[in-house]
């Protein structure tokens, strides 16, 4: 049986830039990420920081859920602020020198987390607040009958 021709430049066959197994990175030498976003995203119940480079690509991320927190504990302040502390510390190893902050949601770990953003040495460019605010949009559940 003949063998079958392999495609030139898949990933599969690493072929592309001589990267083994597909990888595109190098974690040996992590990037070095001059600008970013930093996106907080604070629920009642949790508080998610996610780190990105200007393409939207993830660099580093963290949540209150997974730093140990469970139940109820993880829509605390100091969660979000643990959090954010975790996933800010990779990426100011990785020498990144201005960052853009936009947060979203109405949970208690927003200004925490931004105390922590703002401690930690990355100057920023602005501070937006970027929840989403309905415009009179979908109809509200009926009253309770208790």
């Amino acid at each position: 049986m003949a063998k079958p021709i392999p495609k030139i430049g898949s990933r599969k066959n690493g072929r592309i830039g001589s990267r083994k197994n597909g990888r595109i990175g190098s974690r040996k030498h992590p990037r070095k990420i001059p600008r970013g976003f930093i996106y907080v995203q604070a629920g009642f119940n949790n508080t998610i920081v996610t780190v990105t480079d200007v393409r939207g690509r993830v660099i580093s991320w963290s949540s209150a859920g997974s730093c140990g927190f469970k139940g109820t504990r993880r829509g605390t302040p100091f969660a979000a602020q643990t959090a954010a502390g975790n996933a800010i510390r990779t990426v100011a190893d990785q020498g990144m020198q201005r960052a853009e902050v936009m947060i979203k949601g109405p949970g208690l770990g927003r200004d925490a987390a931004l105390r922590v953003i703002r401690r930690s040495g990355i100057p920023l460019r602005f501070i937006r607040d970027v929840t989403p605010m309905p415009h009179n949009g979908c109809r509200s559940p009926k009253k309770r009958r208790v």
